[in-house]
């Protein structure tokens, strides 16, 4: 019974779930009770859909049992791309061309994860080395080409050059005409990320594509014994995870309005805490998008929740460490392990 209660996939729901009404009852009895406001909401998912959308190429790498530390700065290199381009445009948002500049803009940005992800791919399959050292490598060396391109400095697109639909992407306000939907308050980050989230699970229920990542992360060996090509679908797994780390690198630009390479760093524990307090298995094999959209969730409520009842960043740095390892213990309970703790279990006990 209790291996059944570890194993069960609604366990990351519950968890948010709990986390939600503590903080809520929190902030109403030590705040302000902001915290279970409209207002106070929509920042939360649009935050949300920021950890989430690169969360998702991170969840198939995590199902091929593979891992990307460079996720982070491949999507701020992404998001530099993005604003200098659209800094040096010489034609404004409004001006007629401008149009061919944004699809280039958009093009390039696309182009700069996707071939982030390839190299980490490649590598990976043509040497065999582990993926946590190949993207531990590819991490600084992103960072430092990011550095590079944007001469050691943040890169501030002019207001003029940046689209409408560009600059309330991430809009949370309360003018309902500045969002997707007129009328509908809800952030058109957060639509992106439901929309790649239905085909991404699509994706991975229903395309050969798909059960082959999962037979590779569940066993290498037995997947080739198959007739599976593993060196190939480990890097089309890897350029399609920076496919969404490059729309990552998008919605992120979107949100501060400017490419600064040196905001990655960091950023690509978020994204693996999202797939693992999700349920997804850091042994491979195991692993889901709606579970990576509640861990994302579980990550962004904590904060606003520390937030609203000013605790400071550094506790709550340690609280989300906390519950990631947590997770991380819950994973190896799943698999039977430690051996010690089911030993110790009555007989009795539905093991």
């Amino acid at each position: 019974m209790l291996k059944k209660l570890f194993r069960s996939q609604l366990g990351p729901l519950f968890a948010l779930l709990i986390i939600v009404l503590f903080f809520s009852l929190a902030d109403y009895a030590f705040s302000e009770g902001y915290f279970f406001s409209a207002r106070n909401f929509r920042v939360i998912m649009s935050s949300a859909s920021l950890i989430a959308v690169p969360a998702f190429g991170m969840t198939i790498i995590i199902i091929a049992g593979g891992i990307d530390l460079s996720a982070g700065t491949a999507l701020t290199l992404s998001g530099t791309v993005l604003a200098l381009l659209l800094k040096n445009s010489s034609v404004a948002a409004g001006d007629p061309g401008f149009a061919w500049t944004m699809c280039l803009a958009l093009a390039a940005t696309v182009f700069t994860g996707a071939l982030c992800g390839f190299l980490n791919g490649g590598l990976i399959s043509a040497t065999k080395v582990v993926p946590f050292i190949v993207t531990l490598g590819t991490m600084t060396i992103f960072l430092g080409v990011g550095q590079i391109i944007a001469s050691e400095s943040t890169v501030y697109a002019p207001k003029e050059n940046i689209p409408v639909w560009l600059r309330y992407l991430c809009y949370t306000g309360s003018n309902g005409e500045n969002y997707l939907i007129s009328g509908l308050p809800i952030s058109t980050s957060v639509i992106i990320a439901a929309v790649l989230a239905v085909l991404v699970d699509l994706l991975m229920r229903f395309s050969v594509f798909g059960r082959n990542v999962f037979a590779i992360g569940s066993s290498e060996s037995t997947a080739r014994l198959c007739g599976i090509n593993v060196p190939w679908t480990v890097v089309a797994v890897y350029t399609l995870s920076g496919f969404f780390v490059a729309i990552g690198g998008l919605l992120y630009f979107a949100d501060v309005k400017n490419g600064n390479p040196s905001d990655g760093s960091g950023k690509e524990l978020e994204i693996i805490a999202a797939v693992v307090l999700g349920g997804g298995s850091l042994s491979g094999g195991r692993g889901s998008i709606f579970g990576t959209l509640v861990g994302a969730l579980i990550i962004t409520v904590i904060r606003s929740g520390c937030s609203q009842l000013s605790i400071p960043n550094t506790y709550t740095h340690i609280i989300i460490g906390g519950i990631i390892i947590v997770a991380v213990i819950v994973d190896q309970l799943r698999h039977g392990s430690p051996e010690w703790f089911f030993r110790m279990l009555p007989k009795s006990e539905d093991r």
